[in-house]
């Protein structure tokens, strides 16, 4: 089974995408902020980052950057998930380094493709 990092602020959000995730047979679990993630990340090497841009400590754009320069970590695929809905955030998305990106509200069916 693959194992996804679900990185997000907003509870409700977070919850969301959790129970969504785990409805199609993923194992998931989750950090509330960028720096919550990397340290899950270097504990436990998920499949997957779904990843928040906005977020206090550190952001979704930083970790990204983290996550790719760094090579235990650099193939790990990174799904951004944000509100931030403009053409800007998407290319800016890919050069940090994601794989794919998601505007906020989606459909589950859009976020659960993506990330199988």
């Amino acid at each position: 089974m693959s194992t996804v990092l679900v990185v997000e602020d907003s509870f409700t959000q977070r919850q969301i995408i959790l129970d969504l995730l785990k409805d199609s047979g993923l194992d998931v679990y989750s950090a509330a902020d960028g720096v919550e993630a990397l340290e899950h990340i270097q504990q436990t090497s998920p499949d997957l980052v779904v990843l928040d841009i906005v977020m206090p400590r550190m952001n979704g754009y930083e970790v990204c950057r983290c996550l790719k320069n760094d090579p235990k970590t650099q193939n790990v695929p990174v799904v951004m998930c944000s509100s931030k809905g403009e053409e800007f955030d998407r290319y800016w998305s890919m050069k940090q380094g994601a794989d794919a990106y998601i505007a906020k509200p989606f459909e589950p069916i859009e976020l659960i493709g993506t990330v199988k």
